[in-house]
């Protein structure tokens, strides 16, 4: 919708669930607080989460994400869960006919074949095999435009299971295993004890070990994921939500700080299996808040770690808070593609194009 920025008093493409204008919250951050905080307030209420990260002194550290939440006994972390072992997870999976829509279809052994015959079984797409995709119900974000937000609703009510439930999934027409979600983040150690469980049940065949996250996790976690999917011929793929730390902020409910950090280290070890990359970075283009601004600043970081690295620019459709704003309209994606190549890039993608919206955002009406 567009309507006047209570921070600018201009008419911006702006949010109800945000209730600030992009402009303001990149460049009048201190102005726009106040609001920004009432939104995530009213989004934490919602789902009956944690309006912060936990910080009781007698409470149970956690220490696997970002927020390092202190858990009261009886309380839950800001991602929903109490604390305690991460040994069972609650967690839900389904086949997924390859090739499928994966963030990383357009470069990884599933959609294309790369790395045949070490890390696929064919040399193009591998038609007839599947992906188990590995949905966990918690998250460490709090993205007013998530896309998979029913967990939030479903998710309390799932009994927890240990990782050789999800091993057993894994059949002899299994080609790899994407944990999801959500974010594995919060329950990142199931994840990994899944997938060598898995792997030790399955020797000597094809079973990529994926991970889909935005990045927030213990950064000794993290690198235990990235050793997995070395191995196997997986990819880390990264969602970078935005490059503004207010803005960031405003949209997640978390720092983008560590994220980055992250990216980073598993960029050190792209050259080290070039037959499949490693690591691929998304980005989904929010309208009036992630554009081409974002989306250079974004490609830069990328491109001065090593410019061929993946990059899939996601078009945005209405959902959870943010189901007020349109479809990302092709300018917009245009425009964000041109930025991430002059930032330097090599590998610049367009996902969820069917998405797109013909239209301009400057003639939407309130």
């Amino acid at each position: 919708m567009r309507a006047l920025c209570p921070v600018c008093h201009k008419k911006r493409l702006l949010s109800r669930a945000v209730g600030v204008c992009g402009d303001c919250l990149r460049e009048r951050p201190e102005e726009a607080k106040p609001y920004v905080e009432e939104a995530r307030r009213r989004s934490r209420r919602i789902f009956r989460f944690p309006e912060r990260p936990p910080s009781d002194p007698k409470g149970i550290p956690c220490g696997l994400c970002v927020q390092n939440c202190r858990i009261p006994e009886n309380g839950q972390g800001f991602c929903g869960l109490p604390p305690g072992p991460r040994e069972k997870a609650k967690v839900s999976w389904y086949y997924d006919g390859l090739p499928t829509n994966c963030v990383a279809d357009f470069v990884c052994p599933g959609g294309t074949g790369a790395g045949f015959p070490r890390y696929a079984h064919k040399p193009g797409p591998e038609y007839g095999y599947k992906n188990l995709a590995v949905f966990y119900e918690a998250c460490s974000f709090d993205c007013l435009f998530c896309q998979n937000w029913h967990y939030r609703v479903d998710g309390p009510r799932r009994e927890p299971v240990g990782p050789e439930a999800l091993a057993e999934a894994v059949d002899s027409r299994t080609s790899c295993i994407c944990f999801f979600g959500g974010d594995p983040t919060p329950q990142l150690p199931h994840a990994l004890l899944a997938a060598e469980e898995a792997l030790r049940r399955n020797p000597g065949g094809i079973l990529r070990i994926c991970f889909e996250t935005n990045g927030s996790m213990n950064p000794s976690l993290l690198m235990r994921a990235v050793d997995l999917a070395l191995e196997t011929g997986g990819v880390i793929k990264f969602d970078l939500k935005a490059w503004s730390p207010f803005l960031h902020y405003a949209l997640t409910g978390a720092p983008n700080s560590q994220t980055l950090e992250n990216f980073a280290r598993v960029a050190e070890k792209f050259e080290k299996r070039p037959e499949v990359p490693l690591l691929v970075a998304s980005t989904l283009l929010v309208p009036g808040y992630v554009d081409e601004e974002e989306v250079g600043r974004i490609a830069e970081f990328i491109a001065s770690l090593n410019p061929a690295i993946p990059y899939s620019l996601l078009a945005f459709y209405p959902n959870c808070l943010m189901d007020d704003l349109p479809c990302t309209s092709s300018a917009h994606m245009e425009r964000c593609v041109e930025a991430a190549k002059r930032a330097g890039l090599k590998t610049v993608h367009v996902g969820n194009r069917h998405l797109l919206w013909p239209g301009d955002y400057a003639d939407l009406s309130t």
